[in-house]
């Protein structure tokens, strides 16, 4: 499978449960989101923007392919009361192809650290995306596994920066939103 597969197989709205475990802290938490991913044009102002301000020459030489944005919108168990607005954000991810399966992902904001990060992707031969970023303070993994057409599974683990230990981990069922047509 390629990345632009992957993506379109990605693209629309999703409800999330996810588990997090954060080691570190030894607290366990709950968390309820609506994710929506969309394919974006290459001629979209913060792509543009993106691309102008990475400092990954690849983006420049080889190319990109397949902008999207995904947006969430969380509601947690951590939230005492609800008295905390709930998290929610939005990133740009811009893939940059080496090969049919693999490259790097430039992103507007990170899993792990809320910065921009270039992560290296793979996607594996049963179709499993896997996507590692490499922050100041930490490293991210992360993987992305269909079940079927609608329903998805993520796993994450997030480790020191010299990935010697290992501080959260979380794992979500994800399952798109289907309009029916009348």
């Amino acid at each position: 499978m390629k990345i632009e597969q992957f993506i379109a197989q990605s693209e629309g709205e999703w409800i999330s449960m996810r588990s997090g475990h954060s080691l570190a802290f030894k607290q366990f938490e709950q968390v309820v989101s609506t994710i929506k991913i969309e394919i974006l044009s290459k001629q979209d102002q913060e792509v543009i923007n993106l691309i102008e301000k990475s400092e990954d020459i690849v983006a420049k030489i080889n190319g990109y392919t397949c902008p999207f944005r995904i947006k969430w919108n969380s509601i947690s168990d951590w939230e005492e009361d609800n008295t905390i607005e709930s998290p929610s954000g939005s990133s740009i991810l811009i893939p940059i192809p080496k090969t049919n399966n693999e490259g790097l992902i430039l992103r507007s904001r990170g899993y792990a650290e809320t910065t921009e990060v270039a992560s290296s992707y793979e996607i594996l031969d049963n179709g499993m995306f896997m996507m590692i970023s490499k922050y100041s303070q930490s490293i991210s993994e992360e993987r992305i596994w269909f079940l079927s057409e609608n329903v998805r599974c993520r796993s994450s683990a997030v480790k020191t920066s010299k990935g010697s230990g290992i501080l959260q981990t979380s794992y979500a069922s994800e399952i798109r939103k289907v309009t029916h047509k009348k």
